[in-house]
């Protein structure tokens, strides 16, 4: 067995994403045997208390299984057919699944858009990280239904970029990209037999993104250029990434293990250099809240969400999803965060306990105005 100092670190969070050729096996229809395989792995992990969110792919194939006496078509509104009638399908047999491990799953379909907007992108990772924190496994697919193929920024157009994305959303340690081939080879393997497999990689440039695209398998909807934006953009974000053949025997276990498979490509930047880089820049901030000194000490010596009691003033005109400075009363920068109220809903539950902010607003987005895992403490 092969190690790799930068693979043998821990990895508490991780997000597995499952390709439509990895799920069908080539076929037209689901393999159940490669998926319970699969099932079988993620929950030994969880039982170790390893944090795994699911993106997976196969609601159209599974579809195409249930209506295959039906004429192909490749447009738009057939292929959501086929996702609408091939989700369920595809939920119902990870349930079947998880259930033998007594594992609870749950569902999230998300769209370009959702997570485009400030207050659908907060919305998608509170619920995200509350489902980790009760030990549910999520199974993420982009919400194909609705989202539209001619209008590009409205849709992910694969899971690969979308699993980078919830692998930013969540702040995950590792993203996995299992599929059917070993990872990124010199050429193309199907047709080179001289093909070497790239066992790691730390520097995507137009080079290798071409190589990406010579060496492409099109069987799925993305592709080795697809998962190459995805682990641009997770590596960006601060997550590790592996693209990896999901047949291999144990692969997700092998890899927690710190078994050198795939292709790697390291985090770029550390996670929290990532989300300070972004908050602290104070280009994103759009507020300011002023806490007391028991709110201050909360913040700083024990890590904990912002409640409404500390909160002495509120400044600016910042929307839900905004991020916003947190200030003591000297005057001294704190942390900064993203708000779960508006300037508004803030200025009226300040000082309040949070047991009493359904009473003065008519809604509820939660006990915290800022959630310490959407805070970063100076």
């Amino acid at each position: 067995m092969k190690t790799d100092k930068f693979l043998s670190m821990s990895y508490q969070r991780i997000v597995a994403k499952l390709g439509t050729s990895l799920l069908t096996s080539g076929t037209g229809h689901l393999d159940l045997q490669i998926m319970a395989n699969l099932a079988k792995q993620v929950a030994q992990l969880h039982h170790q208390d390893k944090e795994i969110v699911i993106v997976s792919s196969g609601a159209i194939a599974a579809g195409r299984q249930k209506l295959e006496k039906l004429p192909e078509s490749k447009n738009t509104p057939f292929k959501q057919v086929l996702a609408s009638v091939g989700q369920s399908h595809l939920m119902h047999s990870y349930e079947e699944l998880f259930s033998q491990h007594n594992i609870i799953i749950a569902q999230a379909l998300l769209t370009k858009a959702d997570m485009s907007d400030r207050s659908g992108y907060l919305n998608a990772r509170n619920t995200l990280l509350t489902l980790i924190e009760l030990g549910v496994i999520c199974i993420v697919n982009e919400n194909d239904v609705v989202s539209i193929d001619e209008i590009g920024e409205m849709k992910f157009g694969d899971n690969d970029n979308l699993s980078a994305m919830v692998a930013n959303l969540i702040d995950a340690d590792l993203l996995v990209l299992l599929t059917d081939v070993a990872g990124l080879y010199t050429a193309d393997p199907h047709y080179n037999p001289h093909a070497k497999l790239i066992p790691r990689v730390d520097n995507i440039d137009g080079t290798l993104e071409q190589l990406a695209y010579n060496t492409s398998n099109q069987q799925g909807t993305g592709g080795m250029t697809t998962k190459i934006q995805a682990a641009r953009l997770a590596t960006s974000s601060g997550t590790n990434v592996i693209i990896v053949n999901g047949h291999e025997p144990d692969v997700l276990i092998r890899l927690d293990k710190g078994e050198s498979i795939g292709t790697f490509f390291p985090a770029q930047v550390n996670k929290m250099e990532s989300k300070k880089r972004w908050m602290l820049t104070g280009l994103a901030s759009k507020g300011m809240i002023i806490v007391d000194q028991g709110a201050a000490s909360a913040l700083k010596e024990q890590n904990k969400s912002l409640l409404p009691a500390g909160i002495i003033e509120v400044r600016g005109n910042f929307q839900r999803g905004d991020t916003v400075d947190i200030f003591d009363k000297q005057g001294n920068r704190l942390a900064c965060g993203i708000s779960n109220y508006e300037f508004h809903d803030v200025a009226l539950i300040k000082g309040v306990h949070s047991n009493q902010i359904s009473a003065i607003l008519d809604h509820n987005y939660g006990d915290e105005v800022i959630h310490r895992n959407n805070m970063v403490v100076l």
